[in-house]
């Protein structure tokens, strides 16, 4: 969670806006706003965000392959071939249906 130092009030952010900005980027940790003492909004550093996001993506893309590689192994995938066909069959009908409309 947030360390108490990181909780500030809305009104003392906006009023020092640029003092908060320049510790955002130099600590590159999230600070919590709150408004009449409750969490309201949690703002971040760009650069800090960015890298959390990059490493969120990742962690997903890796669970992702992690699970594709677990149904390869128990037997449930499909051939290359199958899903491409398949997939140009979808096309083709969605493409007639737009034609049709």
């Amino acid at each position: 969670m947030f360390d108490p130092e990181q909780v500030t009030p809305l009104t003392e952010f906006q009023r020092n806006a640029k003092e908060f900005v320049k510790r955002l980027h130099k600590s590159g940790r999230p600070e919590l706003l709150t408004i009449n003492g409750r969490a309201a909004v949690v703002v971040q550093d760009a650069a800090a965000f960015k890298s959390m996001i990059d490493r969120l993506e990742g962690d997903y893309l890796h669970e992702a392959v992690q699970v594709g590689i677990e149904q390869m192994e128990a037997g449930k995938g499909r051939p290359l071939s199958e899903v491409v066909r398949d997939l140009k069959s979808r096309r083709a009908g969605a493409q007639s249906r737009r034609k049709s409309a």
